[in-house]
C-alpha cells in the first residue's frame, strides 16, 4: 500500500509563486510515473502534470504548460510541483497521484493523496 502526503500549499498573490511536495513511502517509488492533479471548488478534477518513472518525460496542461514544472527525486521519494507566476484560476487542492502499473507511462492514475490547499488572490 502507498502513502502519498502533499505538502507545501497556501495563500500567494497572483504573480508568486508556490513549490508543492508529494512524500511517497510503502512501494518502490522509483518505478512509477507519477502525476499531479487539481479540483477547484464545484469543478471536475483536472490534469495538471505528469513525470515518467524515469524523470525523463514531462507533460503539462496547456494551462500551466511555461508556468509550472514538474519534478522528482527518487532518491528522497519526493515528487514535486514549482509552480510560477501563479493566476487566480490556479486556485484548487492539488493532488498528486501514482500510476497503477510500474515501468509505464500510459497506466491510469491509482493512489492519491490528500490534497493541499492552493489559494492564488487576485
Amino acid at each position: 500500500q502507498v502513502q502519498l502526503v502533499e505538502s507545501g500549499g497556501g495563500l500567494v498573490q497572483a504573480g508568486g509563486s508556490l513549490r508543492l511536495s508529494c512524500a511517497a513511502s510503502g512501494r518502490t517509488f522509483s518505478s512509477y510515473g507519477m502525476g499531479w492533479f487539481r479540483q477547484a471548488p464545484g469543478k471536475e478534477r483536472e490534469f495538471v502534470a505528469s513525470i515518467s518513472w524515469t524523470g525523463k518525460k514531462t507533460y503539462y496542461a496547456d494551462s500551466v504548460k511555461g508556468r509550472f514544472t514538474i519534478s522528482r527525486d527518487n532518491d528522497k521519494n519526493t515528487l514535486y510541483l514549482q509552480m510560477n507566476s501563479l493566476k487566480p484560476e490556479d486556485t484548487a487542492v492539488y493532488y498528486c497521484a501514482l500510476r497503477l502499473t510500474q515501468y509505464s507511462d500510459n497506466a491510469d492514475f491509482g493512489s492519491w493523496g490528500q490534497g493541499t490547499q492552493v489559494t492564488v488572490s487576485s
